[in-house]
């Protein structure tokens, strides 16, 4: 069977529900998202769900500082029936520099000002105030975000995908892309095992099973689906009722608050390279639960009485520079690239489809310059220098 669409969009996680969304936002609603389980089920599915903006590269802070104002405003950004889907809860976030760190981190959060970010180095004493119990004396400089907090990266892809099925796109689930034809140098059509969508633009959104999609295709890019762990954690809700969101540069790991009383904790430092996707451990390991609790004791001493409540594991799509890959593929009109996000894609989501969007419509994206996400920065050397050794703030 043959259709025809002006665009398929492969993957449905929350780059490729927004990418759909955005595309129909602008007028381009013939367009079909596929999507090989339900949903939501890959990366964004084992999301974290944190939403700052501190980082040490213009690009990041400046794709997450815009997204940030949609998550804020998700309902009345996205409009139709979507209804707190994406649930943003605003909690602040600090951001907690190591001794060795200080004057990177002083510089980049002028960047963040310069960029329009709401954020401040703060006294001791202040943060003493925004977060209660923590221990503090060991750190020569904290950064404040006070508009900054959490989302639900499942709902948050849901929403997306109603909102632009609302708006004329298809969406189909349990239904795999198994390749894309190539004709002349021009995409010609998406191929499934049900069909053949005839169509001049093809977005390969896959996430970890991107690489094994692009090699088929002749495109080889440095990418590594890698496993990253997170722990819940039950507080001690007397001692400690609530808390901001952090990222600790000393401690390399970072935390919010999840529901009414845990403490969801991750490291982005400690991953293990994945060869398949489809096989891989999804529960966290006994030693890296351990660590990670004794690391947040560290930064938060009471948090030695919590209990373990339940944990999960997930895949990143890395790459050498832990920058993701948003770009048009050279050599063959219609095929676009959006991969490679390395655990910071969540909180960019929405400007990476408002950034796509203009890149398949407009031929260059211009709300922000991502020159620094192409795919030839990898053959010209040309990679992002990160300030910070914790993978997560780079």
């Amino acid at each position: 069977m043959s259709t025809t669409a002006d665009a398929v969009i492969i993957g449905g996680g929350v780059m490729g529900s927004s990418i759909l969304f955005n595309l129909a936002s602008r007028g381009l609603t013939n367009t079909v998202l596929l999507e090989r389980d339900v949903l939501g089920s890959g990366s964004t599915g084992r999301s974290s769900g944190c939403v700052r903006m501190h980082y040490s590269n213009e690009v990041h802070a400046r794709m997450a500082w815009k997204s940030l104002e949609v998550f804020r405003n998700f309902d009345e950004v996205v409009g139709g029936s979507v209804k707190n889907q994406a649930a943003f809860v605003e909690t602040g976030y600090l951001i907690f520099s190591g001794n060795d760190d200080v004057d990177v981190f002083n510089t980049n959060v002028a960047m963040h000002q310069k960029v329009g970010i709401q954020t401040n180095i703060i006294s001791q004493e202040d943060a003493a105030e925004i977060a209660p119990g923590f221990k503090l004396d060991d750190c020569p400089a904290i950064a404040y975000e006070p508009r900054s907090g959490h989302a639900d990266p499942s709902g948050t892809a849901a929403a997306y995908a109603t909102r632009a099925r609302e708006m004329g796109a298809q969406i189909k689930m349990q239904t795999p892309a198994t390749t894309v034809e190539i004709s002349s140098g021009k995409v010609t059509a998406v191929v499934t095992g049900q069909e053949r969508i005839e169509t001049p633009s093809a977005v390969i959104a896959t996430g970890p099973w991107s690489r094994r999609f692009l090699l088929q295709h002749g495109i080889d890019l440095p990418l590594e689906a890698t496993r990253h762990e997170v722990v819940h954690l039950k507080r001690p809700l007397d001692k400690l009722p609530n808390h901001p969101g952090g990222g600790d540069i000393a401690n390399l790991i970072y935390f919010r608050p999840e529901g009414s009383d845990l403490t969801l904790v991750g490291n982005g430092n400690i991953e293990q390279v994945v060869d398949d996707p489809e096989i891989y451990a999804a529960r966290p390991s006994q030693s890296f639960i351990q660590e990670v609790w004794s690391r947040l004791v560290r930064r938060i001493p009471v948090m030695e009485e919590a209990e373990f409540s339940t944990g999960y594991a997930g895949l990143y799509t890395s790459t050498p520079d832990s920058h993701p890959v948003i770009d048009k593929v050279e050599g063959i009109d219609g095929l676009y690239i959006c991969t490679g996000f390395s655990g910071h894609g969540f909180k960019l989501s929405p400007m990476v489809g408002v950034l796509m969007a203009e890149l398949m419509l407009d031929g260059q994206a211009t709300t922000i310059d991502i020159s620094p996400l192409r795919m030839s920065r990898f053959r010209e050397g040309d990679l992002n220098s990160p300030s910070y050794g914790f993978k997560v703030l780079v």
